[in-house]
């Protein structure tokens, strides 16, 4: 790989929605082990001007100067922020400016490039292209079991969109053959996720009081059972078991990645 060459996961059918959503891997940065080298979190132990620099040349490879990024304070939870030109820039070089408490951003203005951290969680991307409303949603267990995806339906819904109207993308999560929770956790996320013929298994029993839990099915389910259309979602098919991707579960500390989505001008 090239010096400087930062690769893309994009989501191709992005561009006829009026949008551009990509995810960053873990290759093209500058930041030493266990960060290495596309470190994006600034709350992970690594040093931040490696992470600024890695951001900066992640928002180049998107197309967009830095200062277009609007990045949250993510804490696992279901509050939404409307955002517009007045946040450009806000947590690209530190946390104590980025949206506060936040793991739902929305935006109806072109051109801010909405970023969503993860290193296993479910990273979602919402187009209403219609309306000309974005959403960009982290999920983890905490988040799905809360219902992060459907409080960011209404808050686009507060925008003008619509469910029916919507086009969701899933970027990769934590492999679920690989994510064994306790009874609690699954119970906590299969009591918010409606049951679904049409969709695959998303719990599979693994050991007593265990179970290996598929995050990205749960999200598609509430996305389902809110009225967005099921040929409307689609997924990267890629999961954090892609040694291109970090993964909090296989190491820890590790280094972030993100989902980066705007809407086209």
């Amino acid at each position: 790989m090239a010096e400087n060459t930062v690769p893309l996961l994009r989501w191709d059918g992005a561009e006829g929605l009026g949008a551009s959503v990509a995810v960053t891997t873990r290759r093209g940065g500058v930041s030493s082990a266990p960060y290495d080298t596309l470190n994006l979190g600034l709350h992970v132990g690594d040093r931040p001007e490696a992470v600024t620099m890695n951001r900066a040349r992640a928002a180049a490879a998107f197309g967009v100067p830095l200062g277009d990024m609007v990045f949250a304070r993510q804490v696992h939870g279901v509050r939404a922020a409307v955002v517009g030109s007045a946040d450009l820039g806000r947590g690209t070089g530190s946390d104590e400016d980025a949206v506060p408490d936040c793991d739902i951003l929305v935006t109806t203005t072109p051109g801010i490039v909405l970023a969503i951290m993860v290193a296993d969680c479910v990273p979602i991307a919402l187009v209403d292209p219609r309306a000309r409303v974005l959403g960009a949603v982290h999920a983890g267990w905490r988040g799905t079991a809360a219902g992060a995806v459907l409080a960011a339906l209404d808050a686009m819904a507060s925008c003008g969109a619509r469910p029916d109207q919507i086009h969701a993308f899933l970027g990769p999560a934590v492999d679920p053959r690989r994510y064994q929770v306790s009874d609690h956790v699954a119970r906590a996320v299969s009591e918010r996720t409606s049951p679904a013929t049409w969709d695959r298994p998303l719990l599979c029993p693994d050991a007593p009081g265990h179970w290996l839990l598929d995050l990205v099915a749960a999200n598609r389910r509430q996305l389902r059972s809110a009225g967005v259309p099921g040929d409307s979602i689609g997924e990267s098919g890629l999961t954090t078991a892609d040694p291109e991707l970090f993964s909090d579960r296989a190491q820890r500390p590790c280094g972030r990645f993100a989902l980066l989505a705007c809407l086209t001008r």
